[in-house]
């Protein structure tokens, strides 16, 4: 069955704990966790002081998506923070396989994004080293936005290739997810769904997780 991983971007900050715990009540099995810089994404977000606060109020799984430049220089930080899975992005990595080697050496799970415009083929150098690849649906940086369909043939086209190739590489899809998009999404091959105003903007967080399971 698909998880969902809601994106606390768009959770009331006032009270994360209290989100996390909902969410987790209601269903969800992995948190999204997006950190942003302001230079390889025109957004900012928050760091490891906020994942480090709020680990200890839920054992669920901590997906964090690093959308920043140069993530090496901070993967020891993001582990100690409580990250279950770091992922970071083919684009802003100067050294790729050192970076995915600093998450296995930090004792987490490496993942790999790309953008609605970097063909697969970027990530075919790096299959062996990483347990998770991120399809951004939309530009990152900002929620909100709409799904972009041809995002959805690039996941089909990966998923053909892991399975041809015995790859046993979780497939997760970020942007533009809601109850009406989702089944596209796992129809095109993806194990997560994340999803942020289709949760915490709904009043029934487990009614909105479960329409996302369709």
């Amino acid at each position: 069955m698909v998880k969902i991983s809601p994106s606390l971007l768009s959770c009331d900050f006032s009270r994360a704990g209290e989100e996390v715990k909902r969410i987790e009540e209601a269903g969800a099995e992995w948190l999204h966790l997006d950190v942003m810089d302001g230079h390889f994404v025109p957004n900012m977000s928050f760091a490891f002081p906020t994942i480090a606060s709020l680990r200890p109020h839920s054992d669920i799984v901590f997906d964090v998506h690093l959308m920043i430049t140069d993530p090496i220089r901070y993967i020891e930080r993001f582990a100690k923070a409580g990250a279950d899975y770091i992922t970071v992005h083919v684009e802003a990595c100067a050294d790729l396989h050192a970076t995915l080697k600093a998450i296995h050496d930090a004792g987490k799970k490496a993942g790999i994004s790309i953008k609605p415009d970097t063909p697969i083929d970027a990530l075919m150098d790096y299959l062996d080293e990483c347990e998770l690849i991120l399809i951004m649906s939309v530009e990152p940086g900002y929620g909100g936005q709409k799904l972009i369909p041809k995002t959805m043939d690039k996941m089909k086209r990966l998923k053909d290739v892991l399975t041809h190739r015995g790859k046993d590489i979780i497939i997760e899809v970020d942007g533009g997810i809601n109850a009406e998009t989702a089944p596209l999404a796992i129809a095109s091959g993806a194990d997560v769904l994340v999803a942020g105003s289709a949760v915490f903007g709904k009043p029934d967080y487990k009614v909105a997780i479960d329409a996302l399971r369709g």
